[in-house]
């Protein structure tokens, strides 16, 4: 992590926790949600577009991983979901929504944020409105990722994971030099349960099930914005930031000052994550 990184310890650690690095003070920040299935991208995508905006990326999934491999200290609400996890089973919306409601600080964040697997549900999406309301905030956009079934499944069937330091392979996207072997740590590469075929299908038609009243919701609000995943991360990230210039100029984020006009994409390039991360 760079001195000028956020560590986002207030994310991960809970209320009490402090980040590293506060992001600069904008009269008006970027505060957006994304959506897609597994498989689409959505961390990596989440990554580019808070660097690019100097918003806090907020991950459920970040916050899961960390917990899930000690590096962090966890609140009730992180170890409750944990135990369903670990059980194989969904966390219940009222302790996604507590994980949530623990860290309104972090909603707050004078930066903005990119929120990244939450909500997943209408009931989340329901809740996080009325915060969003209470706290007299305003979400700007929701990024809904578009992927094919096929794709998404050669890109999940293709995953592997190594067992030690967790890093992300794939077998033909981005292969490690060693076959089976870890380049980072040695350790040994697997395919978890989840990425396997039934699995996959399984997970799918979950998230559709549950996914489609969420995107209903947004659209009926005006903040719903399509971008297609197909493509390198730069390509769907370059998309993303179209979308939300459209937005911008001719679309539901007119009220914007044109100042907050985000075109160019060269200064992200340097620092881009590595393609097999999107594979989160």
């Amino acid at each position: 992590m760079s001195a000028e990184e956020n560590d986002r310890a207030a994310w991960f650690k809970g209320p009490w926790a402090k980040c590293s690095v506060l992001p600069p003070f904008k009269e008006r920040p970027w505060r957006l949600v994304l959506l897609g299935a597994p498989g689409v991208g959505k961390g990596t995508q989440a990554e580019l577009i808070s660097r690019r905006l100097h918003g806090c990326h907020l991950s459920t999934g970040d916050l899961f991983r960390a917990a899930n491999n000690g590096c962090r200290a966890g609140t009730p609400a992180v170890a409750e979901a944990l135990r369903y996890m670990r059980q194989g089973e969904l966390v219940p919306d009222s302790i996604v929504w507590e994980l949530a409601r623990e860290r309104t600080g972090c909603i707050r964040c004078r930066g903005g944020f990119v929120l990244d697997g939450l909500p997943r549900t209408l009931a989340q999406a329901q809740a996080l409105q009325e915060l969003l309301n209470k706290e007299c905030i305003s979400l700007d956009a929701v990024l809904d990722y578009e992927l094919p079934r096929d794709q998404i499944i050669f890109r999940l069937g293709g995953r592997r994971i190594c067992e030690a330091c967790k890093a992300v392979f794939h077998l033909t996207q981005c292969p490690p030099s060693v076959p089976d072997l870890c380049d980072q740590c040695g350790g040994r590469l697997i395919q978890r349960e989840d990425d396997r075929p039934d699995s996959i299908a399984t997970r799918l038609d979950a998230y559709q099930h549950l996914t489609m009243p969420l995107i209903e919701f947004y659209r009926n609000l005006n903040l719903l914005l399509p971008v297609s995943a197909i493509g390198s991360p730069e390509e769907v990230f370059a998309r993303s930031i179209a979308a939300l210039e459209t937005a911008i100029t001719d679309g539901p984020l007119r009220s914007r000052d044109p100042r907050d006009a985000i075109a160019g994409l060269s200064d992200h390039r340097e620092n881009s994550p590595r393609n097999n991360d999107e594979l989160l």
